[in-house]
């Protein structure tokens, strides 16, 4: 069953067909409707356009007041950066994250014999080490679940207490206000993680989300940096 609000949006995102712009005072001026109406502007059709338009705005303006009614009944939350990497899909405190940065060559280090140090990258003309959180994290490798959308590979750029690290990640949906309410304590099989590296589990949008301990996090880099 559809409900209004699905309805509602429908509606909202369905296109508007600018022909003013096409065959109008703005196009070509072939529109059999000009030579009674002199302008478009007195067209009933243009004036239904910007009827539409000015319920779309009123649309969004509700709905944003509807996301942040919901937000606020959530009680405490936290932002978190949502990622995944292979078929994991976890969570990182955003105090923890510097920022998104899109990929970039990573150069490898001779003789290094840490297996989560993937070597370093140019970020802003500064080297940083580049970790491997698969690695880190004990995670199994996966093939993910994006053959049906299109995702782009990003580099989580993370605060570290020797500085910043580059990690690279298949995803990144994005940051979210995490409902601290309804995160409930990581199982043996939370994300394949490595238990101490698991705060606590969420169910967010459709994923089952795994959030990562800032405390055990911050230890296993130091030691991949070690």
């Amino acid at each position: 069953m559809i409900d209004s609000h699905t309805l509602r949006l429908d509606d909202a995102q369905a296109p508007i067909d600018d022909c003013w712009n096409r065959i109008g005072v703005h196009g070509d001026k072939s529109c059999e409707r000009l030579h009674e109406h002199i302008h478009c502007r007195n067209c009933e059709v243009h004036a239904a356009a910007a009827t539409r338009l000015l319920d779309r705005y009123a649309l969004h303006r509700e709905l944003d007041e509807e996301q942040a009614a919901e937000e606020e009944s959530l009680g405490e939350t936290r932002s978190t950066l949502v990622f995944r990497l292979g078929d994991a899909w976890l969570g990182l405190a955003t105090r923890q994250l510097v920022e998104v940065a899109p990929q970039s060559l990573i150069h490898s280090l001779p003789h290094q014999r840490s297996l989560g140090l993937l070597g370093v990258t140019n970020v802003r003309g500064a080297l940083v080490a580049c970790l491997s959180l698969v690695e880190v994290l004990g995670l199994e490798p996966g093939q993910g679940g994006a053959q049906e959308r299109r995702v782009v590979p990003r580099m989580l750029i993370v605060a570290s207490d020797d500085g910043p690290v580059v990690a690279p990640v298949d995803e990144v949906d994005g940051i979210h206000a995490i409902p601290l309410g309804a995160v409930v304590e990581a199982g043996r099989g939370a994300a394949q993680v490595a238990r101490p590296f698991a705060s606590g589990v969420v169910q967010w949008r459709g994923r089952s989300v795994t959030l990562l301990d800032e405390s055990m996090l911050q230890q296993a880099i130091a030691r991949s940096l070690g």
